[in-house]
């Protein structure tokens, strides 16, 4: 038989602005390079002892029809390898994926800590980062509403760091012994196994409603802050207060922050859903396609740095892992940035055996007393053990650090390194006495010397009592249609509790916040508004009525250092930057104008951006490739819609509903739309016509992010799809069936 050819790479997306990149010799990727098995065409099929293997499609019978015979060592093989491939998957954070790159540092922390990764200028460490859900299992979906893990791994030259944090900068619980509570109310229910992935139901609300201590994480998870468009238009926080200590020994406070280069961004709760159907990979393959075809993803990292006495000046608790410090009170300083460039070569032994540990820290750095962090702190090196089986999980390529490792540690499962020698202990004078102490004035591990007194309790401090005042900070902080989502997310949710008194606690708790907030979220639950004001809720569609509402519904906050809104808190509030490693479907059927598609192609990747023809049929649409079409890729999948010119291709696209489907989602969704050449009587015979009329005022219906034109202004529509949605769209009159 004659072996097929195999598809050439994607051709690697320009990308000038890191060329210089390709002269980075990652320590980490050479790490992995000579455990890394390139499969040549020559290689004999061999069985794991280097065996060679004749017959791999048929097992040794007694007969060609008689049983098979024990002896055959390359069947037990086989199977038992099959039989115990899996390994126990995270009991939280399963849903998993991971890209290889590197932290640059672009400001030296030298005044406040001695780590060598945040002093030395310039300096690239490598890291592995991985991204997750939290309540679904390994193979659930990339896009359920849900706190998103965000871990990153530096490979430095002092051993591992790991900052294990999420994409929201506060947590449900303020003290880790109730951890296997919130994950067990969380999960699916024990008796059926359902929901999955998903916190709508009676046990998850019900822990809720008897822990108030969560409202500021309540308002954070139900915002469109747990619906991230991509992995790089979501933020990452390190949650917990951490300590940097100098070269004279002084303690500063630090808090650790991700910022994203592309914007923060989300989905809206319908897109999510759909998405869930259409492509549950969504995240996940837009992170690999980017970086397969030689994009980046890329982070800013900030810190905020403060002193105890100005943490003493605060009405919350720097310790308290369900507050943060407003920006107003601390801003955060960017003083590097992170690449991911690089593929996984192998899922299993990179993403899914990486284990991370908040206790991987630097000398120069330390922990504090908050009880979040103090349990995670004996948790991670424990789950890793059942995970990974073995006190060797360490030494698995991807957890092991890029300087040499030396300690009389020996022995236990998979143990893969080979130790000589008669000593396994420490002190020794035997075979030489070595490994010895560091000195920390010669880089050794020191922690910082708090002084600590007091009785042993089982309380929490008065400063820790404060459960709303932040949660009407989030609430103050977001634009009219971020609270109308939230509410909308609350009602969605809690109709999914079959409990009443349950949803009516909720109710109460919500109250505290805001009334209108709670009144809205009561009536959609049949229960009495808690306020004069308040609007029948409408369904998932935006509502100018409802907007206009809530824009009006401002609470007093506390524990909040007298900060009564912060910017930062509000993704609409955030500016827009570029629209790299978005994805826009141009939309186009036989006789399509070529000329122009390339040229839109061409203009979209020049800004780092991905414009894909959809067709009504793969392949060749007359001079324009096709690599997908209206029946495999769904318009939830882009961030906007373009429809080219050409008479014949229009006139095909007129007659299918697929393409109207795709206007009228992207429409609904706030999407850019434009449409150029001939393209332009498609969005006249579509839903949106009555709109465009209606908007005939408008120059081009810019205001609502529509754009039409003979020839494409394509500096246009960058600037518009860089606004990335346009909310306040006047309601369609029809919808197409």
């Amino acid at each position: 038989m004659t072996k097929q050819p195999e598809k050439p790479n994607p051709k690697p997306m320009p990308d000038p602005q890191h060329n210089a990149d390709k002269a980075y010799k990652d320590p980490k990727i050479e790490d992995l390079a000579p455990i890394t098995e390139p499969r040549g065409e020559a290689d004999g099929l061999t069985d794991n002892f280097g065996h060679k293997i004749s017959d791999d499609s048929n097992a040794l019978k007694a007969g060609v029809r008689g049983p098979a015979l024990l002896e055959d060592f390359l069947l037990r093989e086989k199977i038992h390898h099959f039989d115990h491939e899996r390994i126990p998957e995270r009991i939280v954070h399963a849903r998993g994926s991971g890209a290889h790159g590197y932290f640059e540092l672009t400001d030296s922390l030298s005044d406040y800590t001695t780590a060598r990764v945040l002093t030395e200028m310039g300096k690239r460490t490598p890291l592995f980062a991985r991204f997750s859900t939290v309540a679904g299992f390994r193979g659930s979906a990339d896009t359920p509403r849900d706190v998103r893990g965000f871990a990153v791994r530096f490979y430095t030259e002092e051993g591992n760091w790991d900052i294990v944090g999420n994409n929201m900068p506060v947590f449900f619980i303020q003290d880790a012994i109730k951890f296997p509570d919130l994950v067990h109310a969380l999960k699916p229910e024990p008796n059926n196994e359902i929901p999955q992935a998903a916190s709508a139901h009676d046990t998850f609300w019900d822990f809720i409603s008897l822990t108030p201590e969560a409202m500021h994480t309540v308002m954070w998870q139900m915002s469109d802050r747990a619906l991230p468009r991509y992995f790089d238009t979501m933020e990452g926080f390190g949650i917990h207060t951490f300590r940097l200590i100098n070269a004279e020994g002084k303690s500063t406070y630090v808090k650790y922050f991700w910022k994203p280069v592309n914007g923060v961004h989300s989905l809206v709760w319908d897109e999510s859903q759909k998405i869930m159907g259409a492509d549950p990979d969504f995240q996940r393959r837009a992170m690999w396609e980017t970086i397969d075809a030689g994009g980046t993803l890329e982070w800013e990292f900030g810190v905020q740095l403060f002193t105890q006495e100005q943490a003493d000046s605060w009405d919350f608790d720097i310790l308290d892992a369900s507050k943060i410090i407003p920006e107003e009170l601390v801003p955060v300083r960017i003083v590097g940035r992170m690449v991911l460039n690089r593929n996984p070569d192998n899922f299993f032994a990179e993403t899914e055996q990486i284990g991370f540990k908040p206790t991987n820290i630097l000398p120069g750095m330390d922990f504090t007393n908050d009880p979040l962090l103090q349990g995670r702190l004996f948790s991670y090196l424990d789950t890793q053990l059942i995970r990974l089986g073995s006190p060797n999980w360490q030494q698995l390529p991807i957890n092991r650090p890029v300087v040499p490792v030396a300690n009389n540690q020996r022995d236990g499962y998979m143990r893969q390194t080979i130790n000589p020698g008669r000593v396994a202990y420490h002190p020794a004078s035997l075979d030489g006495g070595s490994p010895q102490d560091v000195p920390a004035a010669q880089g050794g591990f020191a922690s910082y010397p708090e002084p600590m007194s007091g009785e042993k309790v089982r309380r929490r401090a008065e400063s820790f009592a404060d459960h709303y005042g932040q949660a009407r900070l989030f609430w103050n902080s977001l634009e009219p249609i971020e609270r109308e989502h939230l509410c909308k997310a609350l009602q969605f949710e809690l109709s999914k509790v079959e409990t009443r008194h349950v949803r009516v606690a909720m109710i109460e708790h919500l109250k505290h916040i805001h009334p209108l907030l709670a009144s809205q979220v009561a009536v959609a639950l049949g229960e009495a508004p808690l306020a004069d004001e308040w609007v029948k809720p409408g369904g998932t569609a935006d509502s100018a009525e409802e907007t206009a509402l809530l824009a009006k519904a401002d609470a007093e906050p506390t524990a909040s250092g007298g900060v009564t809104k912060s910017a930062a808190l509000s993704m609409e509030n955030q500016p827009p930057k570029g629209i790299r490693n978005r994805m826009v479907a141009i939309l186009a059927a036989d006789g399509v104008d070529a000329q122009q598609v390339q040229h839109i192609q061409g203009a979209l990747k020049a800004e780092g951006a991905r414009g894909d023809v959809v067709g009504q049929h793969l392949g060749d649409l007359g001079g324009v490739f096709a690599p997908k079409s209206l029946s495999n890729s769904a318009p939830m999948l882009f961030d906007a819609v373009i429809v080219a010119g050409g008479e014949d291709s229009v006139a095909a696209l007129l007659e299918d509903g697929d393409v109207h489907m795709y206007l009228t989602e992207a429409y609904k969704h706030g999407k850019p739309i434009a449409a150029y050449g001939e393209g332009q009587k498609l969005l006249q015979g579509s839903d949106l016509a009555s709109i465009l009329g209606d908007a005939a005022q408008l120059s081009d219906a810019e205001d609502l992010g529509i754009l039409r034109s003979e020839q494409p202004d394509m500096a246009k529509f960058v600037r518009t799809l860089a606004q990335h949605r346009f909310w306040g769209r006047p309601k369609l009159t029809r919808i197409s069936g």
